[in-house]
């Protein structure tokens, strides 16, 4: 599979809204993403863009995607920069200035082919390379039963931190905390 890993460009968000709603539609969605279909897809315009051209710009979070040779998204992550005084999005607060990374996915077309690697090369490359702050750990947080999404963060290096949050939609549940910290 030819395909190349980048950032985000301004003014993608109709690429960024389509791969988001196809992630939400993937069978794993509901123990993935904290997000539903439904609230996605109503989204306007305005939200979809200016949530693209802020990823793009690098300044507080940004969006890698994997692009095949036809220009079509096949796999995402998200990176957000954390630290102690901010606001907490999802789970436990920043104890160190972090990042922290959201919303992978990958068409199942193109899983196991070397994509989530690729992403998350890029996701941590950007995130060791942060200056201001400059970023101590990474981390992620796994729903108990994303088996599939757990074992390719311990593949890749992330190592449970020993934090977890009830999940918000079923506090029954366990979202885990994995971190990756800088050597």
């Amino acid at each position: 599979m030819d395909h190349s890993i980048r950032a985000v460009r301004a003014g993608e968000w109709e690429k960024a809204r389509e791969i988001r709603l196809a992630a939400l539609r993937d069978p794993a969605a509901p123990i993935a993403f904290l997000d539903t279909y439904e609230q996605a897809e109503g989204r306007p315009a305005g939200y979809w863009q200016d949530r693209t051209d802020t990823a793009a710009s690098g300044v507080g979070f940004r969006q890698f995607v994997a692009e095949d040779s036809d220009g079509r998204w096949v796999g995402t992550v998200t990176v957000m920069v954390e630290g102690p005084s901010d606001d907490v999005r999802f789970g436990e607060a920043a104890k160190v200035d972090q990042t922290h990374l959201v919303g992978v996915f990958v068409r199942p077309e193109v899983r196991g082919t070397g994509v989530t690697e690729g992403l998350f090369r890029a996701a941590v490359a950007w995130s060791w390379a942060l200056r201001e702050p400059p970023v101590e750990r990474i981390r992620l947080y796994a729903h108990e039963r994303n088996s599939r999404a757990i074992a390719f963060y311990r593949r890749f290096g992330f190592v449970p931190s020993g934090d977890s949050v009830p999940v918000p939609s079923d506090p029954s549940a366990r979202e885990f905390e994995y971190e990756l910290r800088r050597s």
